[in-house]
């Protein structure tokens, strides 16, 4: 058996941004950061940041695009994936993110660390799918939180 999970709760570290690949599915790509906080040795209270980038496909790129903004706090559920290319001059690159499924927005905008009514999710497939591009508009009143 395999198992590949994240989740993850922080705030947002940059605003959505969405894109539309050449086939017309959605992308967005955003980071949330997580905190650690532990007391060391000499009873001093440390913490540690950790920055994650997050991918969205499709209606979910969309909603997060949309309703998501720098300093909300969020909950990312998805799986790891590591890419890799060669940058333009010649290096090797690589990248682990974390592929999102569901998102959770844990407040209101403008409301700061209050919890959002709704525990609703907001799903889509984890990979991009061959769409039509008639896709219908999403509309405020469809979304459930």
């Amino acid at each position: 058996m395999n198992l590949n999970r994240a989740m993850i709760i922080g705030n947002l570290t940059r605003d959505p941004e969405l894109r539309t690949t050449p086939n017309g599915q959605n992308v967005a790509t955003f980071g949330v950061a997580t905190n650690h906080t532990w007391t060391d040795s000499s009873g001093q209270r440390q913490e540690k940041a950790e920055f994650h980038n997050i991918v969205a496909w499709g209606k979910l790129a969309e909603i997060c695009s949309q309703y998501l903004g720098k300093g909300r706090k969020v909950y990312i559920e998805g799986r790891l994936q590591t890419r890799e290319w060669e940058s333009q001059d010649g290096a090797k690159r690589n990248r682990t993110e974390i592929v999102a499924e569901n998102m959770i927005m844990l407040d209101r905008a403008g409301a700061g660390s209050a919890p959002a009514m709704a525990t609703q999710t907001a799903t889509a497939t984890a990979q991009p799918a061959n769409t039509t591009s008639g896709e219908e508009e999403i509309r405020v009143e469809d979304i459930p939180f």
